[in-house]
């Protein structure tokens, strides 16, 4: 049994989310090792039982000397993105995580610890004079090149639908990006995302995608409604949830640019396999399911 444990997580914010749940499998299996985790979102793990020292990944240097060398270390590196199963979309990502390590996946739930003194602070400028509806139709992360990109963000036409329908007796948090496109009857929630979790524990209902918020809310245990288009909710979502599938093309996909993957995360709306936008979803199911 190791002594101690390394696990590096590359990817962004919803993946070190994701990782909780890994960290979880790993903690069973190594009960009294010390584990380091390796991310570029430390702050995910803040208050995290399960871990014992977390470093930035521009922090990861002397890892050999300081941890492997001479010393009993198992060390978790290898990304879940280049196996088989997570190619196919034949398993869930966690599971796919933890039989990558050779771990035991029993259905365990990403994780996140917000401390008392956080919610003292946060949750006064949540106070307003309606119920909080929190949506956020389109993701990435700063400096991402398209500020809409069709295989995960919802279209508009949905969105504003979704503002309509609500926007009497919900204020509408619109969970973004600077860059991206706000909405009318919507306030743009544009906090970090500790505090966004802090917002989404505050609200009544949610429409989500594939995002940051989608696990932020998991981890929460905060049932949402979540629309899928390019990604699949059996390799990214959560039963908790009431997960939308978006309608099968109406045109040819076109796969010729694409390697290993259906889809790019981010793809221009000139590889819409759509011949509206309006076709993507049924709208009534996304607004039956919040109501």
């Amino acid at each position: 049994m190791a002594n101690t444990v390394i696990f590096s997580i590359d990817g962004g914010l919803g993946k070190s989310i994701m990782a909780t749940a890994v960290l979880k499998v790993i903690k069973k299996e190594y009960k009294k090792a010390n584990i380091i985790v390796i991310t570029g979102y430390p702050d995910v793990f803040i208050g995290n039982p399960n871990v014992n020292k977390v470093l930035h990944q521009q922090q990861a240097v002397g890892l050999y000397k300081n941890y492997i060398h001479n010393k009993d270390t198992k060390v978790f590196i290898t990304d879940p993105y280049s196996t088989s199963d997570f190619i196919t979309e034949s398993k869930h990502l966690i599971e796919i995580w933890c039989e990558l390590y050779g771990l035991k996946y029993n259905g365990e739930l990403p994780e996140i610890f917000l401390s008392k003194g956080e919610k003292e602070y946060f949750e006064p400028f949540y106070k307003l004079d309606k119920p909080i509806m929190a949506i956020q139709p389109n993701g990435g992360a700063v400096g991402q090149p398209l500020k809409y990109s069709w295989t995960r963000d919802l279209p508009a036409y949905i969105v504003n639908e979704v503002v309509s329908q609500f926007k009497n007796d919900y204020a509408i948090l619109h969970i973004k990006r600077e860059d991206q496109l706000m909405y009318e009857n919507t306030i743009g929630a544009l906090d970090s995302w500790r505090s966004i979790a802090i917002m989404l524990t505050l609200s009544s209902k949610r429409l989500l995608i594939d995002s940051s918020s989608l696990h932020i809310a998991t981890a929460l245990n905060l049932p949402s409604v979540v629309g899928w288009i390019g990604t699949n909710p059996r390799v990214f979502g959560y039963n908790i949830h009431t997960n939308i599938i978006a309608n099968q093309p109406t045109k040819e996909v076109n796969f010729e640019s694409n390697s290993y993957t259906k889809h790019l995360l981010y793809e221009d709306i000139s590889t819409l396999p759509y011949n509206d936008f309006k076709e993507v979803f049924d709208t009534q199911s996304i607004i039956s399911a919040l109501k």
